[in-house]
């Protein structure tokens, strides 16, 4: 079993994970004897290669917090297809609590064009063309969350032809 848990880890080594924190909050409990505070951070992990998630952690410590973050960012990883230009396929939308966000591609050259949590959650995923905007609430976490939710609503061209039972050349006429 030791091989194993020795081979995850170098499995993890090989994609260079990149971490940005997006929020650090001190938070307070009350408990019997007075308040008891803590800190919870929002972090936003990615390999630049089509893969992000956003995790949040909560601990006695800011370091604490963060790790325990990236751990649930891990956790909460999904794929997001990219086009040649480092685009996503189609317009969509995406919803968390009272946020929401609209991604739009764009052409090569564009850049990234968003805002606060989105734009690093977008950075993160490898997308370098794209138009964001976020409606709603200013809430960074769920900002981030809305935006993983528009990339996860994503389609390919490929998955696209197949659910309408056609080729591929024919969605273009």
């Amino acid at each position: 079993m030791a091989k194993r848990r020795k081979g995850n880890r170098e499995k993890e080594k090989e994609t260079t994970w990149q971490e940005r924190v997006i929020q650090i909050r001190r938070v307070s409990k009350v408990v019997k004897g007075g308040k008891k505070l803590s800190f919870r951070a929002i972090v936003v992990v990615g390999n630049e290669n089509g893969q992000v998630g956003v995790g949040v952690g909560k601990a006695g410590d800011v370091i604490g917090a963060v790790r325990k973050g990236v751990a649930d960012g891990k956790k909460q990883l999904i794929e997001v297809s990219l086009t040649k230009a480092s685009s996503i396929t189609h317009l969509t939308r995406g919803a968390s609590g009272g946020a929401q966000v609209i991604m739009r591609p764009a052409a090569p050259g564009t850049g990234v064009i968003a805002g606060g949590a989105v734009r690093t959650v977008l950075e993160l995923a490898g997308v370098k063309n794209i138009l964001a905007k976020q409606l709603g609430s200013d809430n960074p976490l769920n900002n981030a969350r809305a935006a993983v939710n528009a990339l996860e609503t994503l389609r390919t061209f490929s998955e696209v032809a197949k659910d309408r039972g056609v080729s591929i050349e024919h969605l273009y006429t």
